[in-house]
């Protein structure tokens, strides 16, 4: 009874509810995840000693835990596509399969980032600061979250198996039992209260990686009793090397995509760096808080691609149509009322970070300009997920190349030239954001519709 269901619920649904009803809990859950991320910022800007210079070390840190989400959601991309298309075309097997070299593909990315928090993590750290105090805090820090990324690289297989099969509900509450896990856990640990030793820094990382595995472990319970859509056989895990191809086929342009925006967050630290050190910590606590808006889009758009890829599987231009429709309407209205919200809470929100005026003036004007990219911004993300859906991962990529390294990295550049040699203040400096997604933008709808021409306008509905 329940497959006929979510059959009915991926087939006959209509999108324009069916994308609410598997997006919302995944923007929920998203949201919550932005929630816990600039969560872990509050507490450690607030500590009694070094607040900004630890908030600093959260920044220079960060590039390297969106590389480990990049490639570990990537992965779960490409699975994602090729079992929801299975299942849309009625190949069980592969579906099955797509499942199985998933958890491997895990296995792989988790020792590699085990490696690198054992060995390499004072190296990167070092590329950045030359401030020992921060340095260390970032060293402690990162390398706590390498070593055990495990519960980080392996939910990201199972929340994109459930979403897979329509099951997001699940997917969303295991992030949210994770998220709230480190928010209760992040002042407990970074303050010592309750009888827990006070971490400081090593705390906010030990709240993290204890709640990314109780998320994993909710999203692989979840999966083993409610995905029935897919059956877990060990001998699905033995590597296929056609298997891994097409995932990564698919999911490569995706972590590409997703590791961008740690280029993008690691060239912005080195750049702003050379104004000033207040700089690149307003900028690292403004990326956060923007993620609350701009992961939104990204749940999403997570809808958005298993709805239209199983369209696809399915041979239905119709539910194609208006998946790009209707993903494209909801993700421009989510992000006007991100926009109108930043403006209304800039001032009182950076408020409540332990930050200097100066350091605070810097975040508040970051969102003031920044926000204005969100609309665009927010189209891009749609489409990447459109794209993804109907073999358009190379247009996935040109649309993250262009929006998160070849306009905005240069735009920053030229513009920190500018100011630190003349009286424009550093809004200029942010403006390239939203002069670098209008651009994409623009680039993303012409893509569009030349990949539809090409995929989708031939079948018949």
């Amino acid at each position: 009874m329940e497959k006929i269901k979510e059959k009915d619920k991926m087939e006959i649904l209509p999108v324009k509810s069916l994308m609410l009803r598997m997006g919302i809990p995944m923007i929920l859950s998203m949201v919550l995840q932005a929630v816990y991320n600039i969560v872990d910022s509050a507490f450690v800007s607030n500590m009694k000693d070094n607040g900004e210079l630890a908030l600093n070390a959260l920044t220079l840190a960060f590039p390297l835990q969106m590389l480990i989400v990049a490639i570990g959601i990537g992965t779960g991309v490409g699975v994602n596509v090729i079992v929801a298309k299975s299942l849309g075309e009625g190949n069980k097997s592969n579906a099955d399969k797509a499942a199985g070299n998933g958890i491997f593909l895990a296995v792989v990315i988790y020792a590699v980032f085990l490696l690198f928090g054992l060995f390499g993590v004072n190296l990167y750290i070092s590329t950045q600061t030359t401030n020992q105090t921060v340095l260390l805090m970032a060293c402690d820090y990162l390398r706590i979250c390498c070593v055990y990324s495990f519960g980080l690289v392996f939910f990201s297989l199972y929340e994109k198996l459930l979403q897979a099969t329509g099951k997001s509900v699940f997917s969303t509450i295991a992030q949210i039992s994770g998220a709230v896990a480190n928010i209760v856990l992040d002042p407990i640990m970074i303050y010592g209260l309750l009888g827990c030793p006070e971490f400081g820094v090593r705390g906010a990382a030990y709240a993290t990686i204890i709640g990314q595995i109780i998320s994993l472990v909710v999203a692989f319970l979840f999966h083993i009793k409610f995905n029935k859509d897919i059956t877990n056989n060990i001998k699905n895990i033995k590597p296929s090397a056609k298997m891994i191809l097409n995932i990564y086929k698919i999911g490569l342009p995706a972590i590409i995509a997703q590791a961008l925006m740690s280029v993008m967050t690691y060239g912005f630290n080195l750049i702003l760096g050379t104004v000033s050190e207040a700089m690149v910590t307003a900028y690292g606590l403004y990326y956060k808080i923007q993620q609350f808006i701009l992961f939104a889009a990204f749940g999403l758009r997570d809808a958005i691609t298993p709805i239209m890829s199983y369209a696809f599987g399915m041979k239905s231009k119709k539910r194609i149509d208006d998946s790009i429709k209707f993903g494209t309407i909801y993700t421009t209205v989510i992000m006007l009322a991100g926009f109108i919200v930043i403006e209304i809470i800039a001032n009182p929100l950076s408020s409540s970070f332990g930050l200097s005026g100066e350091t605070q003036q810097l975040c508040i004007g970051a969102m003031r300009v920044v926000s204005a990219s969100f609309v665009f911004a927010g189209i891009n993300i749609a489409f990447q997920g459109m794209f993804q859906a109907i073999n358009g991962g190379i247009q996935s990529l040109i649309v993250s190349v262009c929006r998160q390294l070849l306009f905005v990295l240069p735009l920053a550049w030229l513009f920190t030239l500018v100011v630190n040699n003349s009286n424009i203040g550093e809004w200029l400096i942010w403006l390239s954001v939203p002069i670098a997604e209008i651009l994409s933008a623009v680039i993303s709808a012409v893509l569009m519709k030349k990949l539809y021409k090409s995929q989708v306008k031939s079948i018949m509905a």
